[in-house]
């Protein structure tokens, strides 16, 4: 194949800006600013009906963008059609309805601010086990109790279900004896899908009986410490058969496939519906025994609805008198415990039933201190204290439910009451549970006054501090109390002997201390705490309240050279030994650090501080460590490094890098942060020197550049290393250290052949051929202010890069090699321009150090032609019928990079650039919208000065239809 000699065009880069430039056009800003907030016209349709023509139209302005789908609609989206042509007295019902649940008051709802039933659920179950064996009565069904699935007659169905009594009389069940708490659980869960079976194949009555042998075991308290859990299990039972019985009734309701709407009245229930609501009342009312009569009765209570307007609120007192024939104090207030989680779900206005309720309750406090809880207790060998916690999830609720959005006048009389009671500590926990934090804040004297005055032996006076605590977390108690508030408080806390209650009442306390005092008292506080869990490594067994006490240091304290400051802060973190925890202590510290420092800072006390953080987290990492964890690591350290700055003294600032690069090199990232941290340096110290570099800064300078060399050779990802090597290269240039600059080029020339063909991205293989491409597009660019090395001969870079390129392996259906050539010859062209388009200040690229010389350009072209063989030669190879449409595009991208940087001045130039258009053509792949819009643009620049000849070249190439 013959030479292409290349000749590239001349040009003058100030005149093409010029050309280019957009053009400005002057602009009126009377009425318009890109920032003004914009009006939106909105216009809403009203169909009158499906059919009509007749519409009102009316416009509003809105700041809201209107919804585009309407507007395509124009309003009559078939939806709203449909909704128009629904049946006018239940449309009417149902926009009524909907009218009176909106004015109801809001005081009769319950709202988001209260705290439900599920929440507490899994902290019960979690709190009260147990490891003694427990027992529980299974109701055995028998197969003639079971509905045949053939039509069978009412006379049939009849007996079948009194023989199921009859078999309920004679104790169809079975008892299980033994069973660990897992088992018990298991069973009881077994039970709940017994029901849901028995009621999907229609037994209602042994769903029935299921129930009520599950609420017998409400009165059972043989293994009294489990409960309150067993409550929670055999509510859950009795909350699936109310529902189950709700949906029942509620199904009988829909009338024409319309259901009922969610504030129906009786009136709107259909006989059916009622009579079969009255039999389920009526069944249950014969049930013989107190507790599970009840129970089941609360279960349905919503079921009310459907009979009568009042029906709620008749049954709730009437429940609550029920209750009083409860023997045990502890199943009668979990009894009303379950009442008022009912009564708060189906009728939360009508509070005084609920009041009335708990009224009741301390009417018969006194008895859990009588003489047959105490026997029950000694034969069950459960101390009085651990009895009085089991009491604290119903008392709780039942507070809870009374307390919601309840006047001050109210909570103030429930305290009173409270007061005026005897061994009433259980009762004033409860209270501070359940009261708003707010009121329980204000009048935090009273309150301690009331702890002082309990009885220790009952109810823990520690535990009563707490739940103070937790309250003045919450709200503030006044400022003229808070000081001898902590000091009543702390006086109980710091003479606790157990060290698990100690740091319990301590987490809670800490807070306290950081919100409302300086930082001598958070000191006194970790020192105290120091002095209880260090004894025989209290602490290894208290690691989640430490960390929560940490936790709420930094939430409080932002100002870390106040908080490292603390005398004793750091001596509190020595007290995390075990190291994943130590790890994720450091991680919440350096969290806050990064989140609130808003300056960066050379405070040496923070900066000693958070090295030794950060040092043990990196010395966390090891060959187990997860990518994941150590991406976390990594940020939090050069969040870190980000933040530390010692101004103008750029030296120290370079003796912190070389220090963290030391204790760091384990983090790949951060190391990547350090090069990049120390090139800026580089940069900083430029500017402040305005580019005139002095002895010492020129020295300083270097010291960054080999640091960086130094560096990079560490890290293992393969384009980490290449574009920091460019990187670092650009930054020695463009503070001319130019042997320097050339090391480290000739270091990224050398390490692109280790390129391999597949890389890692994101988890996954991909080719690397397209990362390549970029990272070489990139280095071409920096290659033209490179200035040549005196001893090394013109372009040695260039012409090594090229030799890399050759030999380096390329995909075979890959065609990146031949693009790659077409950016050096976009180099290359811009190597031979008088004046080059970029340079370094105060360094002197190709154009000034050999002006032009034809040496230097016949060299350049030299380079060209064996270029342009390369890409021709590879055209060639594309020739085959399956590689046709690469070669089509191959050679339209060619004739594209002639079109733009070569003289088609030149003959052959010119007549190469032809073929490549004829070959673009040849076979039909080349697309011709490209084509003609090329050809256009062709045309234009004709018209230009000095680029007459492209008029002739215009004429030379044909366009060509796929046919």
């Amino acid at each position: 194949m013959a030479a292409f000699p290349w000749h590239a065009r001349s040009r003058n880069y100030v005149s093409e800006a010029e050309v280019c430039k957009l053009e400005s056009v002057p602009l009126d800003f009377g009425d318009y600013h890109p920032l003004k907030p914009i009006t939106v016209t909105e216009s809403k349709t009203k169909k009158m009906n499906r059919k009509g023509s007749t519409s009102s139209t009316s416009s509003s302005s809105s700041s809201s963008v209107m919804d585009p789908l309407s507007s395509v609609l124009d309003g009559t989206d078939p939806l709203s059609l449909f909704a128009a042509a629904a049946d006018p007295v239940t449309t009417a019902a149902t926009t009524d309805g909907t009218r009176k649940k909106r004015d109801k008051d809001d005081s009769s709802a319950v709202g988001s601010d209260f705290e439900p039933w599920s929440s507490k659920r899994g902290e019960i179950l979690a709190r009260y086990t147990t490891t003694e064996k427990l027992s529980i009565n299974l109701y055995m069904g028998s197969e003639k109790g079971k509905a045949t699935t053939t039509g069978s007659a009412v006379s049939e169905k009849v007996r079948t279900r009194l023989e199921e009594l009859d078999d309920l009389e004679e104790g169809s069940q079975k008892e299980l004896l033994n069973l660990t708490q897992q088992d018990y659980m298991n069973r009881i869960e077994e039970l709940n899908q017994s029901l849901k079976d028995a009621w999907s194949s229609d037994q209602k009555v042994k769903a029935l009986k299921i129930v009520i042998q599950c609420s017998k075991l409400l009165s059972d308290t043989t293994v009294i410490q489990f409960y309150p859990s067993k409550f929670v299990l055999i509510t859950d039972i009795l909350d699936t058969f109310g529902k189950l019985v709700y949906e029942r009734i509620l199904s009988m309701c829909v009338d024409n496939r319309v259901s009922l709407p969610d504030n129906f009245s009786p009136d709107c229930v259909n006989d059916t519906a009622k009579e079969t609501c009255l039999n389920w009342f009526f069944k249950i009312a014969s049930i013989r025994e107190l507790i599970p009569r009840f129970y089941v009765e609360a279960a349905i209570l919503k079921c009310n609805k459907f009979l009568s307007k009042m029906g709620i609120s008749e049954c709730l007192p009437r429940l609550t008198a029920m209750i009083r024939g409860i023997g045990d104090p502890l199943v009668a207030v979990y009894a009303r415990a379950y009442l008022c989680r009912i009564g708060m779900e189906v009728a939360p206005q009508l509070k005084e039933s609920l009041n009335k309720n708990f009224f009741d309750f301390l009417l018969t406090f006194k008895q859990i201190h009588g003489d047959t809880v105490q026997n029950q207790l000694v034969v069950q060998c459960v101390e009085f204290p651990l009895y009085l916690t089991l009491y604290s999830p119903a008392i709780d609720w039942i507070l809870q439910c009374i307390a919601y959005r309840a006047p001050e006048v109210l909570l103030t009389e429930m305290m009173e009451r409270c007061k005026k009671l005897g061994n009433n500590a259980l009762l004033l926990n409860s209270v501070m549970s359940a009261f708003r934090a707010e009121f329980i804040a204000a009048r935090s004297m009273d309150f301690i006054g009331m702890i002082k005055e309990c009885d220790e032996s009952g109810f823990p006076k520690h535990l009563l501090f707490c739940s103070l605590g937790l309250n003045l977390a919450l709200a503030d108690p006044p400022e003229n109390d808070r000081l001898q508030i902590l000091n009543e408080a702390w006086k109980v806390i710091t003479k606790l002997k157990n060290p698990q209650d100690y740091i319990n009442c301590a987490e809670v306390w800490v807070e306290y201390t950081c919100r409302h005092f300086t930082k001598r008292e958070v000191s006194t506080v970790l020192a105290d705490v120091i002095k209880h869990m260090t004894p025989d490594r209290a602490f290894e067994d208290a690691y989640p309240q430490l960390q929560s006490i940490i936790q709420k240091v930094i939430t409080y304290i932002h100002d870390f050279s106040l908080l490292f400051s603390v005398e004793k802060f750091l001596p509190f973190l020595d007290m995390f030994q075990k190291e994943s925890v130590r790890v994720e202590v450091c991680k919440c510290i350096m969290e806050s650090f990064i989140k609130h420092q808003q300056e960066s800072t050379k405070d040496p006390v923070i900066l000693n501080a958070l090295l030794h953080i950060c040092k043990t987290m990196h010395d966390s990492v090891n060959a187990l460590t997860l990518e994941d964890e150590k991406r976390t690591l990594a940020a939090l350290i050069n969040g870190f490094i980000k933040m530390v700055s010692f101004g103008r003294d750029f030296e120290q600032q370079l003796s912190f890098y070389v220090e963290a690069r030391s204790m760091f090199c384990n983090l790949e990232p951060v190391l990547v942060q350090l090069i990049h941290s120390v090139n800026q340096l580089a940069m900083e110290t430029r500017k402040v020197m305005k580019g005139n570099h002095s002895r010492k800064t020129a020295a300083f300078v270097r010291a960054c550049v080999a640091f960086c060399f130094i560096t990079i050779p560490s890290l293992s990802g393969i384009f980490t290393r290449l574009n920091l090597y460019l990187h670092s290269g650009q930054v020695a240039l463009a503070n001319q250290c130019l042997s320097q600059a050339d090391a480290f080029f000739k270091a990224a020339v050398s390490l692109v052949p280790e390129v391999p063909r597949t890389i890692n991205v994101d988890g996954k293989m991909r080719p690397s051929d397209a990362f390549l491409l970029e990272f070489l597009c990139n280095f071409f660019s920096t290659l033209l202010v490179v200035p040549d090395h005196p001893e090394q001969g013109v372009l040695f870079l260039v012409r090594g890069l090229l030799n890399v390129i050759q030999d380096y392996t390329w995909e075979d259906n890959s065609d990146d090699k031949v693009r790659i050539y077409t950016h050096v010859l976009h180099l290359l062209s811009a190597m031979t321009q008088e004046a080059y388009i970029y340079h370094v200040d105060k360094v002197d690229s190709n154009d000034a150090l050999y002006g032009g010389d034809s040496k230097f350009l016949a060299e350049v072209n030299k380079l060209c032609e064996t270029v342009i063989a390369q890409i021709l030669d590879h055209l060639k190879t594309l020739g085959k019928e399956e590689t046709l449409k690469r070669q089509s595009q191959l050679a339209l991208h060619f004739f594209n990079t002639i079109l733009a940087h070569g003289d088609l001045r030149n003959n052959k130039l010119n007549q190469l650039s032809v073929n490549l258009w004829n070959l673009a053509q040849k076979h039909g792949y080349a697309d011709t919208k490209t084509m003609v819009k090329t050809l256009e643009y062709i045309k234009r620049r004709s018209k230009q000065p000095e680029m007459s000849h492209f008029t002739d070249l215009a004429l030379r190439l044909p366009l060509q239809s796929r046919t």
